[in-house]
């Protein structure tokens, strides 16, 4: 098929960018290398284990739902007004996590690769692209694990060392292990349903497993990873408790909301565990990404009460992850000011999550759709979620201290008027943010075809 884009990577980015331009008409060549007929059987990731568009690799959470006081519930929302296939293929595929938004990881990411593959404007490539192509428009959205020869290539052409960090992977437990004698079903203030199962420790406990963490055995850095930092929202649990031992029970392990059915009363922290697939047989150990050795997690993670007799579907890992300088290096619509005809979208612009990941996907879609039809789009208001992480992806971060960033309201610009509680604030910001964003949509309504081919498809079509 001949095609009008080329889109590099298929992750949640490059997926979600592929089905924005087709559903507008334009043909697409989406190359993903993990899957490819390479001499070596074909290439992956340290992370991945499938070739499976929009594989998941880390938590299955989206975070919450919640749009009316929460920015990722904003975003959630944003997208699905604009027809993201990532947001129903989520909505098809979630599992209970109150009120989070949580996917079956293995159902989510199939359903994303049967509307790919099945759509007829876009042909699915299994190839390595090491080069950056010369000409024709193109999105690179080859995540945090771009491959060594293309991650040179855009080094060599931005002029500038891309920035790293460390991200690290929870452990998975199979359900059956799990002793209910000792562990209650319960959400945090009981809010969303009995979604998370709850693993309770008194102090001498507690003490013991923060001692266990800092003696235990961990993963070893080549000398050229010695000085990558970790990036603050997915810190391995190790590393949060040598921080001090308290750290953890005012993080992953806080028990405030969770009142323990056999006492009546908050334990002194408390382990969660988030269901990760529709069977529920499969539970992800909550905010327990880390870079203990195998055998030491085993040890140590059979340690929480209730957890005695754990079988571990998965355990935790650590992998580099790098980004642009995206604040230089791209203009205000994802373009590389040095090479306008390519893109860049996804978690390889210093967006960090998810949802990000497929918003920005998303955006630099409909950029590319807008320049490739010679009509205007301007970005999304500031005051969206969309158009707020645009914003601080493409200039409004400091260049020098870039690092990763999900969305938050902090990104938005600052309420007017007078003060209020902050439960209110978070309902003035996302009510502005719908405002904003209907009277963008109204300038500059979702392209349905462009250069005469193709139309809209329904999202839920099968």
């Amino acid at each position: 098929m001949t095609y009008d884009i080329h889109i590099i990577g298929g992750g949640l980015a490059g997926s979600e960018a592929a089905w924005q331009l087709a559903e507008a008409g334009l043909r697409v060549r989406l190359s993903e290398m993990r899957g490819a007929n390479l001499p070596n059987g074909g290439d992956t990731t340290p992370a991945h284990d499938s070739d499976r568009l929009a594989e998941i690799v880390c938590s299955n959470s989206f975070r919450s739902d919640d749009a009316e006081a929460n920015a990722v519930g904003l975003l959630h929302q944003e997208m699905r007004v604009l027809g993201s296939l990532v947001m129903a293929a989520a909505e098809i595929h979630k599992v209970p996590a109150g009120s989070a938004l949580a996917v079956d990881r293995e159902g989510f990411a199939a359903e994303i690769t049967r509307r790919i593959e099945a759509h007829p404007n876009i042909a699915v490539v299994r190839e390595r692209i090491d080069t950056l192509p010369a000409s024709g428009s193109t999105i690179i959205a080859t995540g945090p694990l771009t491959a060594p020869g293309l991650a040179s290539a855009i080094a060599e052409v931005t002029g500038s060392d891309a920035l790293a960090f460390f991200d690290a992977i929870a452990p998975i437990v199979h359900r059956e292990s799990i002793d209910m004698d000792i562990c209650w079903m319960a959400a945090r203030w009981d809010k969303g349903g009995k979604d998370y199962i709850n693993c309770p420790m008194d102090k001498p406990q507690y003490d013991a497993f923060i001692a266990a963490l800092n003696a235990g055995e961990k993963t070893e850095f080549k000398e050229w990873e010695r000085d990558t930092p970790y990036f603050e929202g997915c810190m391995p649990i190790e590393v949060m408790a040598e921080r001090g031992p308290e750290t953890l029970r005012f993080g992953p392990m806080k028990p405030v909301g969770l009142d323990n059915p056999r006492t009546g009363r908050w334990p002194f922290a408390v382990v969660q565990l988030r269901q990760d697939n529709a069977l529920a047989t499969l539970w992800n150990i909550v905010g327990f990404q880390t870079k203990l050795k195998h055998a030491d997690q085993v040890r140590i993670f059979r340690t929480i009460p209730g957890l005695e007799k754990a079988e571990f579907a998965r355990l935790g890992g650590i992998h580099r992850n790098s980004f642009i300088r995206s604040p230089i290096l791209l203009d205000g619509e994802l373009r590389l000011k040095t090479l306008p005809h390519i893109r860049f979208a996804g978690q390889i612009t210093g967006c960090e999550g998810y949802v990000e990941s497929a918003a920005i996907g998303l955006l630099a879609a409909r950029f590319a759709v807008a320049e490739i039809a010679r009509s205007a789009l301007a970005p999304p208001p500031l005051e969206t979620a969309l158009g707020a992480l645009l914003g601080h992806i493409t200039g409004g971060a400091t260049a020098d201290t870039y690092q990763p960033m999900n969305i938050n309201f902090g990104l938005m610009p600052p309420l007017t008027g007078p003060k209020t509680k902050k439960a209110d604030r978070k309902r003035l910001y996302t009510d502005r943010a719908r405002s904003a964003l209907g009277a963008w949509l109204e300038l500059f309504p979702p392209q349905d075809s462009v250069l005469g081919r193709g139309t809209m498809r329904s999202m839920v079509e099968g």
